[in-house]
């Protein structure tokens, strides 16, 4: 009987709703309890420098009006240690304090308006006298009395920043990206709940409870407005410059909801004012410097070969570089440019889109790999797949100019796309910092890319960025590939974005000849130059790879770092700008910047394969079809680990994202689903007889991604405090039937039933829990992990329960978004699995449905 299929993906049946069981209680802190035990010792240890830091405080603003200079917002910065359980929120509506910034040590820095903190004393000595709502006064473990601003100069500037403090001449300009606070002290109250209310009565509630949410939503817009004003005039009086002011009524801003960045030209003795008399101030860092990967170009002659290029469908989705610009009239790339909606971001030059980086450019080097992937057709007909949108953002010298903020203009590019006649969502950026990213705090431009994601359905493909100076970590004793793990190799900002989908780079193999070597050893190796992981709070970043090629390295002490024309085949072939002369396409260059854009043709794809489907689900899919090359399964645990942090979860695979096969399966949701906080959604896999008989011994893959959005705040600094809902993911076991995991997930009035043992997952929920050790599935916003069973082993039903978790936001109704993929694969394709799994899926539909109807009958 002829298939009735096209091997398409099939969907996750979603079972049941309810709220979330979660294992384990809170942790009581000991010094929270022994707080509780010396109430009088206690509220002592803090009023003492409670009452210092105030005096010194009002004495300085004293000092400052006195001289004249100008008025910055009101307020006392105050250093406290709380308990790692303590919701911060409780520090606004218990002691009226603003939270300025969680840190990662325990300290929260936080800001009273009221410099007496008359409200703050006032609960000490309630603590003092047991008096009802002084209980969060023994969280609070500490409040540090730091006179000279030391410890939270070290927390709020860059390092280099903080190491030439003392030393700023006072009359030396600085350009800064400063971010400000501006969470205020009030909040959204909870929904109410309706109970037994008349409709008349619950109307009049829900009115009066949607009033006092939108109050409290301009009240945070009133707030940012007063304090850019007032930072405005306080710059103005330093004779200083906003390069990028974000203005409380521009909808086209960098503004995230808890917070405003902007990018500031002032004197030394402006800036040190302004750092340490604004009591909001979270972050002061210095702008990044761009980087792209620019290698001396071979100008070996070519001939072209004969071609066919067919333009993309009109219909077909659209790829926007964000990069150097284009030489849109190249013969590789011409056909599919959409030239009517090129664009340059650059004041210098707005109307000139072309790609005048050296060396055979950039930009079209990036669109190129878009299109033709790893290799430039050279002969036949080619229909070409996606068209590409130019955005030209850096200069000749692949250099964005200071006086752009790269979150102002990558939303700028975003809306200006996203709104177009071709309503793009996949844009490609590769473009870095040329330093690690800083693990503080998200940065601006990160967090622009989370909230983008947020507000758009969109999906960044992010390259992860390159290291500048391998020759130095040879020197320094640090080989390939242990070099890696020196933090001057981490990822580059804004890789570290948790909706970005980060791309490293991997090497096309081994080769030595004539004194030069490769760094690699074999195919699917990490690049040399690749930056790593793990990203920002242990997220695992890069999550794929692509081939970007290899550096080689010559003999001898100190080696040379280059790409000689020798080891050309360690290369990608690339389209290169002809302007200044050499070929039209060559292997002359590596770089993460050339491995994004092979990911981003896999989105095009996808867009193409799944139009009606979320970017959301294109992300996981990309991430779900990676795996890491057949040589690291060999590998033992510890090493394993070491090659999440390179490479991820490995190298996607455009066939395994888009189709199936007779042995290889893929489950996803129909839609986005949206979570909130304490719920949980249930998905069942039936598994067919065939795949699980008793006498069978096939190893089977099984993998799991779950891929969410939710509202970034940058003044948080964990993964969950980021997010307003941050979510994650467990399965049923093995031996664990589909019932008594539903008692495990959802919490209700009975026992949770114990059944079975762990799949074996890889990677895990906890850092201890899987086969690799020290990393965590559930820390970024792409979860995935994978298992290898035998046959027999499988259970019956295959269960997933998706859970909410409460991040920073109050509102009732915040929730993530997400969508989840499963796949099933025949590691020997002993015996096909997809009729059979296909079959089960319209089983259980069905079953379902009778249910629901049954349901639907009885009431």
């Amino acid at each position: 009987m002829p298939n009735t299929h096209q091997f398409e993906h099939l969907p996750l049946v979603l079972r049941e709703r309810g709220p979330a069981r979660y294992s384990g209680g809170p942790r009581v802190d000991p010094a929270t309890l022994l707080a509780k035990q010396n109430r009088t010792a206690h509220a002592t240890a803090l009023q003492t420098p409670a009452s210092a830091v105030s005096l010194t405080w009002q004495t300085q603003q004293a000092q400052r009006a006195q001289a004249g200079l100008p008025k910055l917002p009101a307020g006392v910065p105050l250093l406290l240690k709380i308990d790692s359980s303590l919701d911060i929120d409780d520090l606004r509506h218990v002691f009226d304090f603003e939270v300025v910034s969680e840190q990662d040590d325990g300290f929260v820095i936080v800001a009273s308006q009221d410099i007496v903190l008359t409200r703050f004393l006032q609960k000490l000595r309630d603590f003092t006298g047991t008096v009802t709502g002084s209980g969060t006064v023994a969280s609070v473990h500490e409040l540090r009395q730091d006179p000279t601003q030391e410890e939270r100069l070290r927390r709020v500037l860059s390092e280099t920043l903080f190491a030439e403090w003392a030393q700023m001449p006072d009359d030396r300009r600085y350009v800064c990206d400063v971010s400000v606070a501006c969470t205020g002290t009030w909040q959204v109250t909870k929904r109410p709940k309706r109970g037994r209310m008349t409709d008349q009565t619950w109307a009049r509630k829900i009115a009066e409870w949607s009033s006092k949410r939108q109050t409290a939503y301009e009240l945070w817009d009133a707030l940012q407005g007063e304090r850019l004003d007032l930072l405005r005039k306080f710059v103005d009086f330093y004779q200083g410059k906003m390069l990028d002011i974000v203005h409380e009524d521009n909808p086209e801003s960098a503004s995230l909801p808890d917070s405003f960045s902007v990018r500031l030209d002032i004197v030394a003795k402006g800036l040190k004012d302004l750092v340490l008399n604004c009591p909001f101030i979270f972050e002061v860092v210095e702008p990044d410097d761009i980087e792209t990967p620019q290698q001396v170009a071979r100008t070996q002659v070519q001939v072209m070969q004969q071609v066919q290029l067919v333009a993309p469908d009109p219909a077909a989705p659209a790829v926007c570089v964000i990069d150097g610009g284009i030489q849109e009239g190249h013969f590789w790339l011409q056909p599919a440019i959409d030239g009517t909606e090129s664009r340059c971001y650059l004041p210098a030059t707005p109307t000139d889109v072309n790609d005048h980086i050296r060396d055979g450019g950039h930009g079209t080097r990036v669109a190129g790999a878009v299109l033709h992937g790893d290799a430039v057709p050279k002969n036949g007909r080619v229909n070409l797949e996606s068209w590409i949108q130019n955005a030209r953002v850096l200069d000749a010298n692949s250099v964005m100019p200071p006086e752009l903020f790269p979150p102002t203009v990558l939303r700028e590019v975003v809306k200006q796309y996203h709104e177009g006649a071709r309503k793009t969502r996949i844009f490609n950026h590769s473009i870095n910092a040329d330093a690690p990213c800083r693990t503080r705090h998200m940065s601006a431009w990160a967090a622009e890319i989370d909230r983008l994601s947020g507000e758009y359905d969109i999906l960044i493909v992010q390259s992860a960025g390159n290291i500048g100076g391998i020759s130095e970590l040879l020197q320094r004793g640090h080989p390939y590939p242990e070099y890696f793990n020196d933090p001057s190799c981490r990822i580059a900002n804004p890789a570290q974005s948790f909706q970005a989908l980060t791309v490293g780079s991997v090497a096309y193999g081994a080769f030595e000849s004539t004194g030069w070597r490769s760094f690699a050893t074999q195919k699917g190796e990490p690049s040399a130059f690749s930056r790593s992981g793990l990203g920002i709070w242990d997220s695992i970043k890069p999550e794929v790879v692509e081939y970007g090629g290899d550096c080689l390295g010559s003999r001898g002490t100190p080696r040379s770092i280059s790409t000689p024309t020798i080891g050309r085949d360690c290369y990608p072939e690339l389209v290169r700008a002809t302007a200044t002369g050499g070929p039209a396409y060559d292997r002359d260059q590596v770089g993460t910047s050339f491995a994004a854009p092979k990911v981003s043709k896999i989105a095009a794809r996808l867009q193409v394969t799944l139009p009606d489907q979320s970017c959301l689900l294109y992300r996981g899919l990309i991430v779900q079809s990676a795996q890491w090359p057949e040589w690291a399964d060999a590998l033992p645990a510890d090493q394993q680990t070491l090659l999440l942090k390179r490479i991820g979860y490995g190298i996607p695979d455009i066939e395994r994202a888009t189709t199936n096969t007779d042995h290889r399966t893929t489950f996803i949701t129909g839609e986005d689903r949206d979570l909130s906080p304490g719920d949980c959604h249930i998905y069942q896999v039936r598994v067919p007889d065939e795949m699980r008989r008793s006498g069978d011994d096939y190893d089977i893959r099984v993998e799991v991604t779950l891929s969410y959005v939710a509202e970034p705040r940058r003044t948080r600094r964990n993964h969950r405090g980021y997010l307003s809902v941050w979510l994650d993911w467990i399965s049923n076991r093995r031996g664990e039937t589909f019932e008594a995991f539903l008692t495990r997930a959802l919490k209700d009035d009975d026992e949770a039933i114990q059944q079975g043992t762990s799949f074996g997952w890889t990677i895990e929920r906890q850092g201890d829990n899987g086969r690799l050790r020290g990393v965590r599935r559930t820390v970024g916003t792409v979860q995935k992990d994978w298992a290898v069973l035998k046959s027999n082993q499988l259970p019956e039903d295959f269960c997933i329960a998706v859970r909410g978790h409460r991040g920073w936001s109050q509102d009732p109704e915040a929730a993530a978004r997400y969508c989840l993929a499963v796949s099933f694969e025949i590691v020997g394709k002993e015996i096909p699995i997809y009729e059979p799994l296909r079959v089960a899926v319209q089983e259980l539909q069905a079953e379902v449905a009778e249910s629901e109807a049954q349901v639907e009958v009885e009431e």
